[in-house]
């Protein structure tokens, strides 16, 4: 059977870069849904853009399937070709920009709210001293949602906790961090400073809700020392943690960066959690292209600045740790 030919095309390449982007995006993810997270448009734009695209071709350039969409045999044919050329397009924009020499655009960043708070501020200065052209989207959420974000690169660069001795490869450990039990201010229990973890047994705590990388932590951990979590109020909200926790009775778990300031108001007070410690690596991780890629290569090293930075006033220690392939 002869191969599909296109006849007829009335497409302008110039005017109609951006719907070949989105040609691509879902060929890349196999979803409409996925490529408008990664391009951060609209799900019916996008598909107008195909729609659009496939009256040009005269033929579809996808297959329709229960999961999602599969490249037809002309979209297998184009996909390569306007990959090139869409790489062409980018660098003909850098070099017009001098991106050569100096970094620009927009990079967006996926956060935990507890690592964002201590981050952010100094982040943003740096950055603008050293690469004003460099423009940073912040977005916030739970481990889960910030590993999905990863995933469908709907973010350049995730920063995040792992447990263990070892990072996924292709990650950077940034830090290492302990966890603290924290309780009001002239609470007994953590007025020494340092609690062994069997402490925690029967303990009314506030914890984040599972599936959450520290509730499995403790878990773990509980099950090893055969002790007993009593979670009294499941909160995925930080402030709500450190609010609850300044009242009587009640306790959360967190790293000491995430209540530094409520320490210093003299509002909550912490020990850190021995025998065993409860560890926990900030790691950095990167998307699949999606930014430009020099922006994107400058904000992760002024990340690691600025870790090194708050590492020095105590925050945490610089992590010791590698990926796989370091």
């Amino acid at each position: 059977m002869p191969s599909p030919k296109v006849t007829a095309l009335n497409i302008d390449l110039v005017t109609d870069l951006g719907r070949w982007r989105t040609f691509v995006a879902i060929g890349e993810l196999g979803s409409v849904t996925r490529a408008a997270l990664f391009l951060d448009s609209n799900q019916s734009v996008l598909s107008r853009q195909l729609n659009a695209l496939e009256r040009d071709c005269g033929q579809r350039l996808f297959n329709r399937t229960g999961r999602g969409v599969q490249l037809s045999e002309l979209g297998e044919r184009l996909f390569p070709q306007v990959k090139a050329l869409l790489a062409d397009a980018a660098q003909l924009e850098r070099d017009i920009r001098g991106e050569a020499l100096e970094p620009t655009g927009r990079v967006t960043i996926g956060l935990l709210p507890s690592i964002s708070q201590a981050l952010t501020g100094q982040l943003f200065s740096g950055l603008r001293s050293r690469y004003p052209a460099v423009t940073l989207k912040i977005l916030e959420g739970s481990s889960g949602q910030v590993e999905e974000w990863l995933a469908d690169a709907r973010v350049d660069i995730a920063v995040f906790y792992r447990y263990g001795a070892a990072l996924p490869e292709g990650e950077q450990s940034l830090a290492v961090v302990d966890s603290y039990l924290i309780g009001r201010k002239g609470d007994k229990l953590t007025a020494s400073g340092a609690v062994p973890f069997d402490a925690l047994d029967r303990l009314p705590l506030v914890l984040p809700s599972a599936p959450n990388g520290l509730r499995t932590a403790l878990d773990a951990t509980a099950r090893t020392r055969h002790i007993t979590l009593a979670p009294a109020i499941e909160a995925d909200s930080l402030p709500l943690q450190k609010s609850l926790s300044a009242g009587d009775g009640v306790y959360t778990v967190l790293p000491i960066h995430a209540v530094w300031k409520e320490l210093a108001d003299g509002v909550l007070q912490a020990a850190r959690i021995t025998d065993p410690p409860l560890q926990r690596i900030i790691s950095m991780a990167h998307a699949r292209a999606k930014g430009p890629a020099r922006a994107v290569s400058a904000v992760a090293q002024q990340i690691d600045h600025v870790f090194q930075a708050l590492a020095t006033e105590g925050l945490w220690q610089r992590a010791a740790y590698a990926s796989p392939d370091a």
